[in-house]
């Protein structure tokens, strides 16, 4: 078997997105939010179901996947590549949105349901070392949530350090499904006899694509691979400007301080020559002061 990446868009949406196997993004739903019992999410309505895109229309995009479950509660689920550095704002702009685009002019705002919004994120985003992190609204002084229509959940793939045997719950598994599958040949024993795994795994077979797929696929990893090799030399550049500037830095820097040194040096013989009798004509020819600096360290004497 040769497996697709899960972060690519269109193995992220044929996984996920996929309108006949929704147990699969249920599965992950009610894993990372730790969802149980009367909690747990049983089906799922999403909102932009996996569609084949335009080829010819292949462009960057924000990947996301809308559910919304038997309660009426929005799930935003997200895949970014890039850091956008800005992408804290763009996370609640975007779940502000899809909570007010619930109702329209007009209708009840008590209908508006809550929103969960999850990221799973190719890049670092925060300074904690665990890979999941949930934000919530939180009363500063009770430290209770009493505003409980927004959620956040981060998923920083990159902090995700787990091996294969060290796998223990269930979303443990999805992340290094997302992070490793590209990288395996056959359906890992920690997977075996979990339906949705297997699934997950089945969509993401490449062998099982058609023509139109691949072709998309490929084309993005290309773009992907081309915007990694622009990254780096951005990078590779700016490292060497900085090395330049730190070593002309240095270079004016030893400059200055011999200056400086010299000149002290040349002061300190001024004064020792003014404190022995030596007329001024005379100082001034060995140290090469001038008048007005000669002044001044005659009145500090």
């Amino acid at each position: 078997m040769k497996f697709a990446d899960p972060k690519n868009d269109l193995a992220f949406k044929k996984i996920f997105g996929n309108e006949n196997k929704k147990e699969i993004l249920i599965s992950f739903l009610n894993s990372v939010l730790d969802f149980k019992e009367e909690r747990t999410i049983v089906d799922v309505t999403l909102d932009n179901p996996y569609q084949l895109p335009d080829i010819k229309e292949l462009k960057e995009t924000i990947l996301d996947i809308k559910a919304t479950n038997a309660n009426g509660d929005k799930f935003i689920v997200e895949m970014q590549k890039k850091d956008l550095s800005n992408f804290a704002k763009r996370s609640l702009y975007y779940t502000a949105k899809a909570y007010v685009s619930q109702i329209d002019k007009g209708e009840e705002i008590i209908n508006l349901k809550k929103v969960y919004y999850i990221a799973l994120l190719n890049f670092n985003m925060f300074e904690n070392k665990n890979y999941i992190s949930r934000h919530l609204i939180i009363n500063q002084e009770t430290t209770t949530q009493d505003l409980k229509d927004f959620e956040f959940t981060f998923i920083e793939l990159k902090k995700f350090d787990l091996k294969l045997e060290e796998l223990n719950t269930t979303i443990d598994k999805w992340i290094y499904f997302i992070n490793n599958a590209s990288s395996l040949d056959l359906i890992p024993k920690q997977y075996e006899d979990i339906k949705e795994f297997q699934e997950a795994f089945q969509i993401a077979n490449r062998y099982s694509w058609n023509k139109k797929e691949l072709e998309y696929y490929d084309r993005v990893l290309m773009r992907q691979m081309d915007d990694a090799l622009v990254e780096q030399k951005r990078k590779d550049d700016l490292k060497k400007a900085l090395s330049k500037a730190s070593q002309e830095g240095m270079q004016e820097g030893m400059q200055k301080g011999m200056q400086k040194g010299i000149k002290q040096e040349k002061v300190e013989i001024a004064i020792k020559s003014l404190k022995q009798g030596l007329d001024l004509e005379t100082i001034k020819i060995i140290t090469g002061l001038t008048d007005t600096e000669l002044d001044n360290i005659t009145d500090t004497i």
